[in-house]
């Protein structure tokens, strides 16, 4: 940045904030994969590759997912209506309070329950940050590093959720007891509460959107409304960039998310105790969140310097159109620091998509629908439509041919990752291109 734009104290507070939330919204998110197998075997007596243990694993990723669209997109409209600011410190009190409770659950029923709430909170809370970030820095070149390296923290929290995952499986019977016993996922789940202090105590004192308190102040801001997304004006967008972001999410949850439960099935990990199997997992997801990181990091740099929207995006879809089903389908037949590698680049190919939104959508809607429009694409498209493919997976995973439950599961992850990219890359040819300045 020259130095006209070099960020001031509080512009960088807010930065390390904002990272910092995104961290823990993507640390909640995929948590999920990591404590599900050990979860459901504790609460439901459930055995891995029953067509019981399929279904509530579906469930798991998508009925949470389901209720967080329909609040997050509630909360979007909210943000609009209510301001930035306050949206985001009540939506982390919501997953904070959720993340708690969800360790301490007794039931299958109880664990989806509060995994629903943290849902809710992490979805709002992504809407409106993106929204407060964009509009706190008006220059466009500034505007796009903030919310390109802010986002990237987000695979952080994909690294910060493993290696608590990691460490609560080596350290689970040196901690208190929950319920009479030491279970690592119930630790792990609980340790997302932890950044959520901080949050709650600096948000409520950082600055209100500028743009937005401007126009509330002047009595010109106007109602938001899910109706006019749909006008000729932004029908094109509204529709588009849901069901691109429903594609983007939909390889992340329909294969990348599954992993957890294919590593244990390959030949070289088979025959391990369950301990050692899940440091082989938190190994693999290491390699993976790694993945994800590199490609944030990526698309950050490029978003400055790559002035087409649709150019940049297809620098990701089209590698991973190829790459990422190739890997699911061969998993079985890959030695774990092969398929290593192999997510790695899925994780990188399909993560910096994620990235993309947060910086493409902004630009697409003016201040009085930003965030209903951020929040109908990323709630309706991607939380709900996008994570349905991992109920689509588990369902397909039952007819799909395999030695195991874990390659029938491949298999079923390389199809649904084939047809999401599929829809993604079809889709790039219908997208807008934006507007340089942010509109008003």
């Amino acid at each position: 940045m020259s130095s006209s734009s070099k960020l001031t104290p509080i512009q960088w507070l807010i930065c390390a904030v904002a990272a910092l939330g995104f961290a823990f919204d993507i640390y909640e998110l995929l948590v999920l994969p990591l404590i599900a197998g050990p979860a459901l075997a504790e609460l439901g007596h459930l055995k891995p590759g029953t067509p019981e243990f399929n279904s509530w694993t579906g469930l798991l990723f998508f009925v949470p997912a389901f209720a967080g669209g329909i609040f997050g997109m509630i909360g979007g409209y909210l943000t609009d209506l209510w301001g930035r600011r306050s949206v985001l410190v009540w939506s982390i009190l919501i997953y904070a309070v959720s993340a708690l409770a969800a360790g301490f659950a007794t039931s299958l029923e109880q664990l989806l329950f509060f995994r629903c709430t943290t849902f809710i909170g992490v979805c709002v809370e992504f809407v409106a940050a993106v929204a407060w970030l964009a509009e706190l820095f008006p220059d466009p070149k500034q505007r796009e590093n903030v919310l390109g390296y802010t986002q990237a923290f987000s695979s952080i929290g994909g690294l910060l959720v493993t290696g608590a995952y990691a460490l609560a499986v080596s350290f689970a019977s040196s901690f208190p007891a929950i319920h009479g016993g030491h279970e690592a996922w119930r630790y792990t789940l609980i340790s997302g509460v932890l950044p959520a202090i901080p949050l709650m105590i600096i948000r409520p004192f950082l600055p209100e959107s500028p743009l937005w308190a401007q126009k509330k102040a002047a009595g010109t801001l106007r109602r938001p409304s899910f109706a006019e997304l749909f006008t000729p004006q932004y029908s094109r967008t509204t529709w588009v960039t849901m069901i691109m972001y429903a594609a983007s999410y939909g390889a992340a949850f329909g294969a990348i998310q599954h992993l957890p439960r294919i590593v244990p099935g390959l030949a070289e990990v088979l025959p391990l105790a369950r301990p050692l199997q899940q440091k082989v997992v938190s190994s693999v997801q290491f390699y993976q969140e790694i993945g994800g990181l590199v490609g944030r990091v990526l698309l950050a740099f490029l978003a400055i310097r790559i002035i087409s929207r649709v150019k940049l995006l297809r620098i990701f879809q089209i590698p991973g159109l190829f790459l990422v089903p190739l890997v699911f389908f061969n998993s079985m037949n890959l030695s774990v620091d092969v398929l290593k590698w192999g997510v790695f680049a899925a994780g990188l190919l399909t993560v910096a998509q994620f990235s993309f939104w947060g910086n493409y959508l902004p630009r697409m809607y003016p201040t009085h629908l930003r965030g209903t429009g951020e929040s109908f694409a990323a709630n309706i498209g991607g939380r709900m439509l996008g994570t349905s493919a991992a109920l689509l997976t588990t369902t397909l995973a039952n007819y799909t041919p395999g030695a195991s439950p874990a390659a029938k599961l491949a298999v079923a992850a390389g199809c649904v990752a084939t047809l999401v990219y599929v829809i993604g890359v079809t889709g790039s040819f219908f997208l807008p291109e934006p507007p340089e300045k942010l509109p008003e």
